[in-house]
Parts: structure tokens; sequence; C-alpha cells
């Protein structure tokens, strides 16, 4: 059957290219949504590195004033008058909250290997790690035992540790850094699995936290991190307001939960996926009715060789199951042909990580089951017309 099949898509090659590149192109559609959704699907299981559960983000904007001239012990001051507010369980400062688009880039050099290890980079205090909710997974967190050391405290995620210290264990260890002329040394004091602060769809990247210390230096950051109580209402952002303008009135504050700020990141990351889909729901349709347009005209035109059949013995399932094993047959060419080229893209990491194997896999999975599906639904009523059809009728078409 499979042979004679065969055959006949052969006979008609000339007919069934322009479908079988429609089919193609419709393939090469839905692979491209189903990895994208894919890889956005791995990504958000992924941990995140951090909870952020009932924790606030306040924006600091000092207006005409830098930030170089924050006074240093206006930070012990806010602290102490946030923590005051029985909904504030603890404060951090950071050099910009989860969520956004703020990124930090530097590049520290291997210990070792010499090499230049990029990486992103986030001056965070003592208390970020419980706003935050920042698992150490091996080490410790900033405290007031470091205040004063000669050396920089860090925190770096696995990725990094093995980056910079490959084959070694990276706790404990000291490194140096030049900015202009002054050479920094610092020390990895803990290690976290991970911390993707963009989003739960963020590719997980090389990552550092330094510990900020305003007395100890002149950086100045300008993100406050609040850890408020469970089912803290949204009203709290007015009574947070007034006990910041209590600190400095001439300042003013963005004040918003993580969370909201969470679902705006997921929002406008996931807009341009749907964007796609709806454009690619679009083209399917429009290959299913050219699809069906001409599944239709080949039926018609092969109307005497179906009489034929009939009439030398085939039943009307014969026939409709004929119609249909064509119309997949030729699927599958195309899909055969789609597939080696979109095959390319793991075996060459032309992608990176946005091609892994899971999600070419997955992605050729949901196309093929897809497009199969289409080229079913779109023989079904030729097919059974073509069965309908009777004998004699058949031979004397014109």
């Amino acid at each position: 059957m499979l042979r004679h099949l065969l055959k006949l898509t052969w006979k008609r090659k000339s007919r069934h290219l322009m479908l079988s590149l429609e089919i193609l192109l419709a393939f090469a559609i839905v692979f491209g949504i189903a990895a994208f959704a894919l890889r956005y699907l791995q990504l958000y299981r992924e941990p995140t590195g951090f909870d952020g559960a009932d924790a606030w983000s306040v924006a600091i904007v000092t207006g005409d004033s830098k930030a170089s001239a924050i006074p240093a012990d206006i930070y012990d001051t806010l602290r102490r008058n946030l923590k005051a507010l029985p909904e504030v369980r603890e404060v951090g400062f950071a050099a910009y909250s989860p969520y956004t688009n703020s990124t930090w880039t530097t590049t520290y050099k291997s210990p070792q290997t010499g090499a230049e290890v990029n990486t992103n980079i986030l001056e965070a205090s003592d208390g970020v790690a419980a706003t935050l909710g920042i698992p150490v997974a091996r080490g410790r967190w900033f405290s007031a035992a470091d205040e004063g050391s000669p050396v920089l405290p860090v925190v770096m995620n696995r990725r990094l540790a093995a980056a910079m210290f490959p084959g070694q264990d990276a706790l404990g260890r000291q490194f140096t850094n030049k900015e202009g002329e002054l050479t920094r040394t610092l020390k990895v004091v803990g290690i976290v699995d991970e911390f993707r602060n963009r989003s739960p769809l963020m590719v997980p990247v090389n990552f550092i936290m330094t510990r900020f210390a305003p007395q100890a230096g002149e950086s100045r950051v300008r993100t406050i991190l609040l850890k408020t109580a469970p089912g803290t209402p949204r009203a709290f952002e007015a009574r947070l307001n007034r006990q910041l303008k209590l600190v400095r009135n001439d300042w003013s504050y963005t004040i918003s939960p993580l969370a909201s700020m969470r679902a705006s990141q997921m929002k406008e990351l996931l807009i341009p996926l749907a964007v796609l889909g709806v454009i690619a729901a679009f083209m399917l349709a429009m290959v299913a009715f050219g699809l069906f347009g001409v599944l239709w005209q080949n039926t018609a035109y092969r109307i005497p060789e179906i009489g034929l059949r009939r009439a030398v013995g085939a039943r009307a399932g014969d026939i409709y199951r004929q119609i249909i094993a064509e119309q997949l047959l030729l699927s599958s060419i195309a899909i055969v042909a789609g597939m080696v080229l979109l095959v390319q893209l793991p075996l060459t990491g032309a992608l990176g990580q946005m091609m892994n194997w899971p999600v070419f896999l997955g992605a050729a999975g949901l196309s093929m089951a897809v497009i199969y599906l289409l080229s079913l639904l779109c023989s079904l009523y030729p097919g059974w017309r073509a069965s309908r059809l009777s004998p004699a009728e058949a031979l004397h078409h014109e």
C-alpha cells in the first residue's frame, strides 16, 4: 500500500510541489512558536533564586540631586523609620529592584585561568537576603561582621563560581578587580544556586552580589526593598509614602509591590509571543483553506480513476482511506524536509540554550501533531465525497 502511494505521489510531483512547500512553511512557523513557548515554559519552571513574597520596592527619586549627594547616615535613618511601621519586617537597600529591566554588568579576571568572565552584578545591603527571601546554598550572606573588613565580601551564583574557579571550591576564595587606579580584593563568602532578577523567563546568567556599605565607600544606591507582613494591602502604599516623607520631604518615591512588578514584567514578555501566536493561527487557517481547496480539486480531477478502482472491487472505505493516506504521506514528506533543516539549530548551537534538545524535540512533536491534524481534517470531507461516488457515475464523468 505504501509503495503504491509513493508511486502516485511521485507521478504527481509537479502538482504537489507548491502544496508541499505550503505545508513545509506551516510546519516551520508552528515549530518556531512552539519552540518559543516551550523555552519560556522551561525557564518558568527553573528556580529564580529568590522568593519575593510580601516584598515591596521603593525607588528614590532625588530630582536634580546626584546619587552621590545622598548622606551616608540617611540609609540608617530610613531603615529605622521604616522598621517602625508595624507592617514592615525587614529593610534592605540595593542598586536596583527585581522585575525591572535594569542591568549592571562587569568583567572579572579568573585568578586560575586568567580569562575574563562577564557577569551581572548587584550591590546589596545586609538586609536584602531577608527581604527577597534569597536562600544561600553554601556559606552566608553579608552581615555586620563584614563591617571594616579589608576585603569586599561577595555572594555569587554557581554558574559564576564554576567560571571563575573551574574545578575548585569557590567558597572562601579571593580575587582582585581593578577599577581605574583602584584595585580591590574581593572574597567569596556565599554561593547561591541561581539568581534571575529580571523575570521568571530570564535566561540564567553569571551573577555576583557585592556588599553595600555606605559608611565604607562612596557608592549610593536608590532602591529600598521591604519585607512586609503577609496580606499587607495595597493601601499600605500611602502610609509608607508618608513615613518616607518624614525622612526626606524633598524626594519623591515610586512604590510598588514586587508581585505587581512581576505581573507587569511577565505581561510585557508574553505579549510578543501572543502576537506571534495570532499570526500563526491566521497562517494555519490560510493553509487549511488552501489545502482543502487543492484536495477538493484533485479529487474532482481523479473521478475517473476512482470509478475504475470501484469497478474492479474497491470498497468505499478503501477510497476514503486512500485519499487520507495520500495527504498524510504528502505532509510527512514536507515534515521530513523541515526536520532536516531545523535539526541543524541544536546541532550547531546557533541559538545557544534557546534551542536545546528538550525544546527542539518538544517543538518538533507539537508541530508534527498540528500539521498531521490539519491534514487529516482537510482531507476528511474530500475523501468522504470521493468514497460516495458510484462506479457508473464516476466512469461516465467528463
